[in-house]
C-alpha cells in the first residue's frame, strides 16, 4: 500500500492562497481552553480520510524575503528573494534576517543573474538556515529559566515557579494558579534542568489543548483525525497525513489561541483536500472566515523554530 502522503504546513514558502469566495458558514465561537466541551467523535458521522489520495508532495521548507520579487529553487529548497539593480561591477549576494537580497549591475541580463544564484545555491541555503537558527536561539535565550521568570504561554505570560524536590511550595507567591508554571527539580538543579522541566509542563499543556481544539473543529469540517503527536520540528508548525495522523509543534503553546486554532483548522482541512488548491482554502474559510489575518499574525510571530532533543516526546 502506498505510504500515507504527508502535507506540511509551512509559513515560509509558497504564495498566498487564492481568494476564497464568501464563507458559507459563520465562524464558530472560540471556546476557552478551560471551558471547552469537546464533541464526542463517536457520535458525529464523519467521513474517513482517503488513504492514498493523489496530491503534489510538500517540498523542503523554504525562505521568503518580505519584499521578494524573484524566485529560485536551490538545492530542492524554495527561495524567494529580493532582486535589485545597482552600480556594482559584479553580482552580489546578501543574506540577512529578512532573507536573500541579490544585487547586480544594470547591464547583466536576468538569465545570467539566475545562473549565478543557482551556482551559489549551496552557500545561500546554508546561510539562510544559519540565520533562521540564530533567530530561534535569540527567542529561546530571551527566556531566563529561573524562578520568577516570565514564560510566553497562549499569547500572554506565566511566571515560572521553581520548587526543589522535598522542599514544598515556595512561600510568598501572590499569583493566581493559572498564571504560574510550576516545576519541581532536584536540589541545586542547573538552568538546563529547570528549562527541561518547564518544557515538559508546556508540552503536557500543549497536548491537552491541541486535542481539545481538534475535537472542536473536526466535526465542523466533517473529518475524523485518528492520532495526535507533538512535534519539535525545526521548520514546521504542523503536518497532516491521509491516515488521519496530525502532528502539531508543541511551541505553538507560546502563541495566542487564535493562531493555534488556525494551524489546527489548516491541518484538519488537509484531511479533505490534500493540497493547497482554491478548494482547500475555501474549506478553511468555511469554518474560519478570518483565516488570512490569523495566518499573517502567525507569520509575523517573533517565535522562531528549531529542533531540540527530538520529536514526539509526548505522544498520544
Amino acid at each position: 500500500m502506498r505510504a500515507p502522503i504527508q502535507f506540511v504546513l509551512d509559513f515560509f514558502t509558497g504564495g498566498d492562497p487564492a481568494p476564497v469566495p464568501q464563507a458559507r458558514a459563520e465562524a464558530p465561537p472560540v471556546a476557552s481552553p478551560a471551558t471547552l466541551s469537546a464533541a464526542d467523535p463517536a457520535k458525529v458521522p464523519m467521513p474517513e480520510a482517503k488513504a492514498g489520495s493523489e496530491a503534489p508532495p510538500s517540498g523542503p521548507v523554504g525562505f521568503t524575503h518580505p519584499a521578494a520579487n524573484r524566485h529560485a529553487q536551490l538545492q530542492g529548497v524554495s527561495v524567494s528573494f529580493r532582486f535589485e539593480r545597482s552600480r556594482r561591477k559584479s553580482i552580489g549576494f546578501l543574506v540577512g534576517a529578512d532573507g536573500l537580497v541579490v544585487r547586480a549591475p544594470n547591464w547583466v541580463p536576468l538569465r545570467e543573474i539566475d545562473a549565478a544564484v543557482q551556482e551559489k545555491g549551496v552557500w545561500i541555503v546554508a546561510k539562510l538556515q544559519q540565520f533562521r537558527q540564530r533567530q530561534t536561539e535569540q527567542f529561546q535565550s530571551a527566556i531566563e529559566w529561573r524562578h520568577g521568570a516570565e514564560v510566553p504561554f497562549l499569547g500572554r505570560t506565566v511566571q515560572l515557579c521553581v520548587m526543589e524536590r522535598g522542599m514544598g511550595r515556595v512561600q510568598g507567591q501572590d499569583i493566581p494558579p493559572d498564571r504560574l508554571l510550576p516545576v519541581t527539580v532536584p536540589p541545586g538543579a542547573s538552568v538546563s534542568q529547570v528549562r527541561d522541566a518547564a518544557q515538559v509542563w508546556l508540552k503536557k499543556q500543549a497536548l491537552a489543548l491541541f486535542e481539545q481544539r481538534l475535537q472542536h473543529f473536526a466535526p465542523l469540517l466533517g473529518v475524523r483525525w485518528q492520532k495526535l503527536s507533538l512535534s519539535s520540528a525545526s521548520t514546521r508548525w504542523g503536518s497532516a497525513r491521509t491516515d488521519g495522523h496530525i502532528r502539531l509543534n508543541w511551541r505553538l503553546i507560546h502563541l495566542p489561541i487564535s493562531q493555534i486554532d488556525y494551524v489546527v483548522v489548516h491541518e484538519l482541512a488537509h484531511l479533505r483536500e490534500m493540497n493547497h488548491s482554491p478548494r482547500f482554502w475555501e474549506t478553511v474559510g468555511d469554518v474560519m472566515p478570518d483565516y488570512a489575518q490569523r495566518r499573517q499574525a502567525l507569520r509575523q510571530s517573533s517565535m522562531g523554530l528549531a529542533g531540540d532533543e527530538g520529536e514526539g516526546l509526548v505522544k498520544r
